[in-house]
């Protein structure tokens, strides 16, 4: 930092492509009673951010978009869903944290993780960094994780040892997807490219259906539930492939799909679940616990100094990233505190 009261962030003053992202000096923010400042070490660049940035919705949701976040510019200019770090300063009342513990932070729609530190309530959605993690991966286990969990959650068969398909299985939504079905004990196959299948296969896919050469309706097989983490398919062609009570779980669908999301499947006894994610604690402490089992690790596509954080958006931008973009803002400590 070039002065003890301001600090470096990220912004994206204009929506646009990734060089609209900019290193700026904004002011330290400081910690209010039952608030914590943390240090950002790593944060990573999501598809959300990207979408964001750019402005890329799907159909109907563009407007929309504008009225939440901001008509012309987003009014919250400094990106980042998640991050990990340690705990710089605590406010009054807060007794669970100390200086110096390592976190794991999901910042979500109040985004801001793309700056040096971070203001944040001290016990909403801090967790204690995952010893068996490293800050990259730490700071990449909850966008993915979080809402892969929150999709994965509304099929029970899957916790009953039932099978799900997973489309776009190499991002960081599913990687994560993999993963999770995988420790609750569901059966997994995995669309993705050929060049991913080792990749998915070692998070637990039983099987590999690649995209380009085979339909995952042509196989002969159904599911419990269809997970589409790109938006690459629709009920009406899920529909046939899915068990009695089977769900489509989309993650991507534009707004005539979100209308629809709650008539479809009526008739055939399945549902579709869509729209946006919950973000519960009680999910991220999940994530964790398993990291720690080793049943869970956040696949870390590439990691970017705080500097190249346009680059990072670029290459989210490039559909090529495997699991997620990390952003390395400082240095990690030598000395972690887990004990809070």
């Amino acid at each position: 930092m070039s002065s003890p009261t301001m600090m470096r962030a990220a912004c994206a003053e204009a929506y646009g492509g990734p060089e609209r992202v900019l290193l700026r000096e904004v002011p330290l923010p400081t910690p209010g009673p039952g608030q914590v400042r943390i240090r950002v070490v790593s944060t990573t660049v999501s598809s959300g951010d990207a979408r964001m940035r750019a402005l890329n919705v799907p159909r109907g949701l563009r407007t929309l978009m504008r009225l939440a976040m901001g008509w012309s510019a987003l009014r919250q200019p400094v990106l980042g869903f998640e991050l990990s770090g340690v705990v710089d300063t605590v406010g009054e009342g807060v007794t669970q944290w100390r200086p110096n513990d390592a976190v794991v932070v999901m910042r979500g729609i109040a985004l801001a993780a793309h700056a040096e530190f971070v203001v944040a309530p001290s016990d909403r959605k801090i967790v204690a960094k995952p010893a068996s993690l490293s800050f990259d991966e730490a700071a990449a286990l909850c966008f993915g994780g979080v809402t892969a969990l929150h999709y994965l959650n509304a099929a029970p068969a899957l916790a009953r040892g039932g099978r799900v398909l997973i489309i776009g299985a190499s991002g960081a939504v599913g990687s994560a997807a993999v993963q999770a079905a995988r420790a609750m004990g569901a059966d997994v196959t995995a669309v993705c490219s050929a060049e991913n299948a080792a990749l998915v296969t070692g998070l637990g896919a039983r099987r590999v259906l690649d995209y380009r050469q085979t339909a995952y309706t042509g196989v002969g097989e159904t599911w419990d539930a269809v997970l589409d983490c790109v938006g690459a398919t629709d009920y009406t062609t899920a529909r046939p492939v899915l068990r009695p009570g089977g769900r489509f779980l989309r993650l991507v669908a534009d707004l005539p799909g979100l209308l629809a999301a709650p008539f479809q499947g009526r008739f055939s006894g399945h549902r579709v679940i869509a729209g946006v994610s919950a973000e519960r604690e009680e999910d991220i402490r999940t994530l964790c616990r398993w990291a720690d089992e080793g049943r869970y690790r956040p696949v870390v596509d590439h990691v970017f100094p705080f500097e190249r954080i346009a680059d990072a958006h670029a290459r989210v931008d490039s559909g090529r990233k495997r699991g997620s973009v990390v952003v390395r803002v400082a240095e990690p400590p030598s000395v972690q505190s887990f004990d809070s």
